[in-house]
């Protein structure tokens, strides 16, 4: 691990290592850790958010990540009582819009998957994380929605522009135009989450699926991340998606060990050593 930066808050955001699987694999917990203020999304949390992500990122060891909130919330997003003078500084504000700007796009530009475990309350901020990450599960008690508007406030990390990529244009609109807060089982039916869960069996759940991904060629799963959000981030057409996924996969195919270790193990029939080169 990297040495951390002065300008971020060293408890401002934890991390703790699950092992998965049987091949010296983990999955990092990332958990927001204000939660006497609903995990705010302030600078140092920002900052902290960041660097846990790009150390996960570079470590081998690592095959998923896992984002959470201390207490009774995912995050409540921005503190709101800070905005007051901070939207009176044009050059601060600005600083701490393009921070929170490059922490939502560090989550969907990093090799790992990223899933975000959404417990208690998500909105705003809280919701732009879930919907950056590649998916969410979420707790039966989760409270899941944009809210924006609700204070005169504008979503700029993602909520107009991926919200609406999440669960179509016309469920955004409702649900950043009204400043709805949906149940659980709601935001599941509106495919913000993939699942729901009991509120305790939430950190399993995560940790079952970083166990599936374990088994995978890392140097694969970084790949078909990359094909996935790059082929609609940049608006391709399907045939020039397909031609970006047909040249990822052919370099790939041909030039790394873990594509003939699978297709060994399959002959063999064992389980695939990957090496994640």
């Amino acid at each position: 691990m990297t040495s951390r930066p002065e300008t971020a808050a060293e408890d401002a955001v934890l991390i703790s290592m699950h092992p998965v699987g049987e091949s010296g694999a983990f999955a990092a917990l990332l958990t927001l850790n204000r939660p006497d203020e609903l995990n705010p999304l302030d600078l140092p949390m920002l900052l902290r958010l960041r660097e846990l992500l790009a150390e996960c990122d570079a470590d081998e060891s690592v095959r998923a990540i896992l984002i959470t909130g201390a207490g009774t919330a995912f995050s409540a997003g921005g503190n709101l009582k800070k905005y007051i003078a901070m939207q009176k500084d044009p050059v601060g504000w600005s600083h701490f819009l393009e921070e929170a700007h490059q922490t939502f796009l560090a989550i969907r530009m990093h090799r790992k998957p990223v899933v975000s475990l959404v417990n208690g309350v998500a909105v705003a901020g809280g919701l732009e994380i879930i919907v950056c990450s590649d998916f969410a599960y979420a707790a039966e008690s989760a409270r899941i929605g944009d809210a924006h508007l609700r204070y005169g406030q504008m979503g700029g990390g993602g909520a107009l522009s991926l919200i609406p990529r999440a669960i179509g244009a016309q469920r955004a609109r409702e649900l950043i135009f009204s400043g709805r807060i949906l149940p659980a089982a709601e935001a599941l039916e509106w495919n913000i989450v993939n699942r729901v869960v009991p509120d305790d069996g939430l950190l399993a759940a995560g940790l079952e699926f970083a166990e599936l991904a374990a088994r995978m060629s890392p140097l694969a799963v970084a790949n078909a991340k990359f094909v996935i959000n790059e082929s609609i981030e940049t608006g391709l057409g399907v045939a020039a998606q397909m031609r970006l996924e047909l040249e990822r996969a052919a370099r790939y195919n041909l030039t790394s060990h873990d594509a003939a270790e699978g297709l060994v193990a399959f002959a063999e029939k064992r389980l695939p050593k990957f090496i994640g080169k």
